[in-house]
């Protein structure tokens, strides 16, 4: 079956690949494309073939109840692993050094071979750390 890009995909991919620093709930990204004339059953279709083709990444944050999703077929986020704060979603890339130090440390240690177009890192980012810091001290 040929693949083919329609209108919509095409709109849902543009709004996508805009916001690869972003996790978006499949609500967020209807409301975001829906001046484009993308249906909310046509996101939800495309998202779908998204996460098949191994463009889009759906996440499951601790304690909620919605699925996020993130665009991950850009050159930014080919060949680094991502970092998302479990405290607030924030999505970071480290950087392709870094992501390479700890693929081969991993090979080199593990004698594993680390999938980085799946793996995303988990823990708490700079900015939560130091809001819990201040928080503590109270």
């Amino acid at each position: 079956m040929p693949d083919y890009t329609t209108k919509q995909r095409k709109a849902l991919t543009e709004f996508l690949s805009a916001r690869t620093d972003e996790q978006l709930t499949a609500k967020e990204i209807a409301d975001g494309v829906e001046k484009s004339g993308v249906s909310v059953s046509a996101v939800y279709r495309n998202l779908a073939k998204l996460i098949s083709d191994g463009k889009l990444k759906r996440i499951i944050r601790e304690g909620a109840r919605e699925a996020y999703y993130q665009y991950t077929d850009t050159d930014c986020c080919r060949g680094c692993l991502h970092l998302i704060c479990k405290k607030c979603g924030v999505t970071s890339h480290l950087e392709a050094k870094d992501t390479e130090n700890f693929v081969s440390g991993i090979a080199k240690n593990r004698k594993f071979a680390v999938d980085i177009t799946d793996t995303v890192l988990y823990g708490v980012c700079e900015l939560c750390r130091k809001n819990a810091e201040g928080t503590d001290k109270k």
